[in-house]
């Protein structure tokens, strides 16, 4: 009887402007370009695909059901340039088949440089949720899926959360299934939720492929290859960008009939369900302990930490950006720590990705540069922007603590 339990991430950035070593404005990211690409995705995906949804919960009175993970900076942009989208998730939210989770405010990967703020950003995060939805988040996802044994002991900790999830990768489940309902290595309580990589990525990446030979992807279909986990697996766990729906693959590949069908595809089959995160784990125990040792995340083939610190540009600036935290916490100015926190989001140092570069629109698709060494360059000249006005603001006593000084930034050359 394997249940399906669809999470979608619903992220953007904050994209910055063209930024040059004469600048001194202290106004670092694109309005323009930031509300153009909102109000396009909102309109391409996230207003029909949200509606598509409502009414599928209605149609079948409950019994389909998501959830989400919506980033602190896209609900921010929301408000600014497309409340319409918040209005609709919150008719989502009223209906209780809708589930949102926790992750880091600002789409950041401080679990990795800094605690303290890793911290604070899930508590901001679920500050928000609550504030929007009225929802507790109560399962958490870390940017990118991003995990390790580390890490899941750092969320039991916390106490807020039952559950956690992250990838599927074969090499730490070995001869195991995703389909099942699994625990954390030396975790007590907390729960572990693993995508199940191929049938989401169907969806998510092959669904408009012509050369794949299961094209075209129908709803009967995929429906059936999910009846056929029954007896190999609790639950089908499919979890994939929001943008998956009329962005990545537009509406005329025929993306959105076939979720319009999909529900009623997979409960023709009565041992099938849909259930959320949550009451995954409030249905299903855990059949073993999974450990992971090593960081795993959802990118590639690689399921690590590549594409993001994978060279030494990327290296270099997200040493730089976590290395001002203490000085940056100590301005005790608002719009500093903000655009600070802003500049964490994943996004930046995914642009200065060169494994892609050759190959992939998919992965260039949302990347305002023309190559990793311009996002490089035009991270580290606002970065050196920010530094300047964090030693104004210390030097100048705003934060109340003696001056203290912080070594310039080196734009060190990258070959």
């Amino acid at each position: 009887m394997p249940s399906v339990c669809f999470y979608f991430q619903v992220h953007q950035p904050l994209r910055l402007r063209h930024y040059t070593v004469f600048d001194s404005n202290h106004q670092y990211f694109d309005d323009f370009k930031n509300g153009s690409v909102c109000r396009k995705v909102a309109n391409k995906c996230y207003l029909p695909a949200n509606r598509l949804i409502l009414d599928l919960i209605r149609k079948f009175d409950g019994q389909f059901k998501v959830a989400y993970s919506v980033t602190g900076v896209l609900l921010e942009q929301l408000q600014r340039y497309s409340p319409e989208v918040l209005s609709t998730f919150d008719a989502l939210a009223e209906t209780g088949c809708v589930e949102f989770l926790g992750e880091t405010y600002y789409h950041s990967l401080s679990f990795l440089y800094s605690r303290n703020e890793f911290v604070a950003q899930i508590s901001k995060h679920s500050e928000i949720i609550n504030h929007l939805f009225g929802h507790t988040p109560k399962v958490f996802r870390n940017t990118e899926l991003i995990y390790n044994n580390e890490l899941a002991a750092l969320i039991e900790a916390m106490g807020q959360f039952d559950a956690i999830i992250t990838e599927g990768a074969d090499h730490i489940l070995g001869d195991r299934s995703p389909n099942f309902v699994y625990q954390p290595r030396n975790c007590n309580h907390l729960k572990l939720l693993l995508k199940n990589y191929s049938l989401s990525d169907d969806i998510a990446f092959r669904f408009s492929n012509r050369d794949w030979p299961e094209w075209p992807l129908t709803a009967e279909k995929f429906a059936r290859w999910i009846s056929n986990v029954n007896g190999n697996g609790n639950v089908v766990n499919l979890f994939m960008d929001y943008e998956t729906f009329g962005e990545h693959q537009w509406e005329d590949t025929g993306i959105f009939n076939f979720v319009r069908h999909l529900p009623d595809k997979i409960l023709e089959h009565p041992d099938n369900d849909f259930k959320t995160p949550s009451e995954v784990i409030e249905s299903y125990n855990p059949v073993d302990a999974v450990d992971v040792p090593h960081i795993i995340s959802w990118a590639d083939t690689e399921r690590d930490l590549s594409a993001w610190l994978g060279n030494a540009m990327q290296s270099s600036a997200i040493h730089e950006l976590y290395r001002l935290e203490r000085q940056i916490k100590n301005t005790d100015d608002p719009k500093i720590i903000s655009d600070w926190r802003r500049l964490q989001a994943s996004d930046h140092f995914y642009y200065m990705c060169t494994k892609y570069f050759a190959d992939g629109d998919v992965h260039k698709y949302f990347n305002p540069y023309d190559s990793p060494y311009d996002s490089y360059i035009n991270f580290m000249n606002v970065l050196d922007n920010l530094q300047s006005r964090c030693s104004g603001a210390l030097n100048a006593g705003e934060s109340g603590n003696p001056p203290q000084s912080i070594e310039p930034i080196s734009l060190q050359a990258i070959v």
